[in-house]
């Protein structure tokens, strides 16, 4: 049966299309606002980092001298300068005392005075971990300091993340010549995150390379 041209059929008004329509560009302009502040989003597979337990190695403010840390995984393998990730392990920053303690800040340069290296491990891995500081030996120092080549306080802590902040292990040693290798701490993690055998039993990490 063919349809009257005085149909019922409610006809489509201009003016909800024109607000549809606005809508659809606002929610599109929305959409590329996000991305554009977070462009990290355009990568697929991209996983925010986050952290499970965080190993910071710290030493006097100013000093000149370079105290690496060296972080050995459940694998053998280790993190350190030359390889920044293994294990689900991540070196966060390598401080070389003089070398690198400079920031730019409105066009000036500016000395940060903390001296400081971060190792995240950013997963549950069971197995022992063993931390090391290591004294390195480098050339690019400024060698008139007469604290140059002197003895260096370090301290080591491990902080347990989640669920809440729990200070695992925090101790002091002295590396007291360059070359100088010191064990700080050995801890095993458990399959349900926990962490037991917390010792300082040496083990040497570092190689000739």
């Amino acid at each position: 049966m063919r349809k009257s041209r005085h149909s019922r059929e409610p006809e489509v008004d201009p003016f909800y299309d024109m607000l549809f329509n606005m809508l659809i560009a606002f929610v599109f302009c929305f959409i590329i606002a996000l991305l554009a502040m977070n462009p990290k989003a355009l990568k697929s597979g991209d996983i925010p980092a986050k952290a499970e337990f965080i190993i910071t190695l710290s030493w006097p403010d100013m000093d000149p001298n370079d105290l690496d840390l060296w972080v050995q995984g459940p694998s053998g393998e280790s993190v350190w300068f030359r390889n920044r990730e293994a294990d689900l392990m991540h070196l966060d920053r390598d401080d070389r005392g003089n070398s690198n303690n400079t920031i730019m800040i409105n066009g000036k340069k500016v000395v940060n005075p903390l001296r400081q290296e971060v190792v995240t491990i950013r997963s549950i891995v069971p197995g022992e971990y063993v931390v090391n500081a290591h004294y390195y030996e480098t050339k690019e120092i400024d060698r008139n300091d007469p604290k140059v080549g002197q003895p260096v306080e370090a301290t080591l802590s491990v902080i347990k993340v989640n669920p809440k902040a729990e200070v695992v292990y925090y101790g002091q040693a002295t590396l007291d010549s360059r070359g100088k290798e010191v064990t700080m701490a050995r801890f095993t993690v458990t399959p349900n995150g926990g962490v037991d055998n917390i010792n300082t039993i040496p083990k040497i990490l570092v190689k000739s390379f």
